[in-house]
């Protein structure tokens, strides 16, 4: 019979030897998950059903370590368990932050939950910052478990399930809140009614949070591979991209804001165009997106009706039906003169 205590102190001495080993095949299966998730969708089904088997081992670690033991008569060796943990961290941060880099608007409110996602990712990676500082802290360390598996949920259900992103954010968000009990357990004196009676405050409070702050979090699983403000479009084709047009040219031909969306096989979206002008919402036009092209799916909005004084500056927002931005198309208005360039987008 194997000396399986003997194998798994062997395994446990290389990790200590080599513990960037971790980190690296973290980093780099990431990203190859990435590049089999952009161009083979049926592999990405399987990535992301991994990820998710992971996370149930995660949440249920109590229950299989006991049964573990109970079955073969021998425990798990503690250090091996927080090396595991270390490594679900870190495959699934490093899963899904080339999805949020790609799809995060850096120049908005985006910007700061992909920054969160890229500071856990860090220390998930640095032993001393993981170990000694997060680790020791429950409450902190379980607010890493708990953000990592909603953004690891955002990337995966829309492709296993082919949720659409407000179905995939309300899921995800409803999850992350559910498991987020345990945290505040552990930081609240349950042992007075006054605990008790701020425990689903707090709760209710998080939720809250994070559907008003849901056009911080990137859709990850769309993205825009082609942009244009353009007053030509041919057989699905967009004219050369302005940056500026004048007052007069903008009423007599009007304005396609084109976009081509990169998303999930078998995934059916409702996206909106919404024009501003100088901030103020003038037109709002609802899209269907069907994922799947490789190029992206083509959608555009023709936009012929401007106010009397459409000088100034203009987005068109790219959001999903929830609220969450994809991109934004920026162009300018000058007063009868016209300044062709290439569009900005984000």
């Amino acid at each position: 019979m194997p000396n399986w205590n003997l194998y798994l102190q062997r395994i446990l001495e290389l990790m200590k030897r080599y513990p960037g080993l971790i980190a690296l095949f973290g980093f780099c299966s990431g990203v190859g998950s990435f590049m089999l998730v952009d161009r083979q969708q049926g592999m990405a089904r399987w990535i992301a059903v991994i990820m998710l088997v992971s996370w149930l081992w995660l949440m249920l670690e109590n229950t299989f370590t006991q049964l573990f033991a109970r079955v073969f008569k021998r425990e798990i060796p503690p250090p091996l368990l927080r090396y595991a943990t270390q490594m679900i961290h870190q495959e699934s941060l490093f899963f899904v932050l080339p999805f949020f880099f790609i799809t995060t608007t850096w120049n908005s409110g985006q910007l700061v939950f992909t920054g969160l996602l890229g500071a856990a990712a860090l220390v998930s990676i640095t032993d001393p910052l993981y170990y000694k500082w997060l680790a020791p802290k429950r409450w902190l360390f379980l607010g890493l478990h708990t953000l990592t598996l909603f953004a690891a949920l955002l990337t995966a259900l829309p492709i296993i399930l082919n949720l659409t992103t407000a179905e995939s954010y309300k899921l995800a968000l409803g999850t992350a809140v559910l498991l987020s009990i345990p945290s505040l357990a552990v930081s609240l004196p349950l042992k007075t009614w006054r605990g008790w009676l701020v425990l689903p405050l707090i709760v209710l409070m998080l939720g809250g949070t994070g559907w008003l702050l849901r056009s911080w979090v990137p859709p990850a699983t769309l993205w825009m591979t082609e942009v244009a403000v353009t007053t030509q479009l041919q057989d699905r084709t967009p004219g050369e991209s302005l940056k500026a047009i004048s007052a007069s040219e903008l009423r007599s031909r009007g304005l396609y804001a084109y976009t081509s969306i990169n998303a999930p096989r078998g995934l059916n979206e409702r996206i909106y165009h919404v024009w501003k002008h100088n901030g103020k919402e003038v037109d709002r036009i609802a899209l269907d997106i069907h994922g799947g092209r490789k190029e992206g799916y083509r959608a555009w909005t023709h936009k012929q009706n401007f106010p009397p004084d459409s000088v100034g500056r203009w987005q068109v927002r790219v959001l999903t039906e929830d609220g969450q931005m994809i991109g934004v198309l920026r162009f300018l208005v000058n007063p009868d003169q016209s300044a062709p360039a290439d569009v900005q987008a984000n």
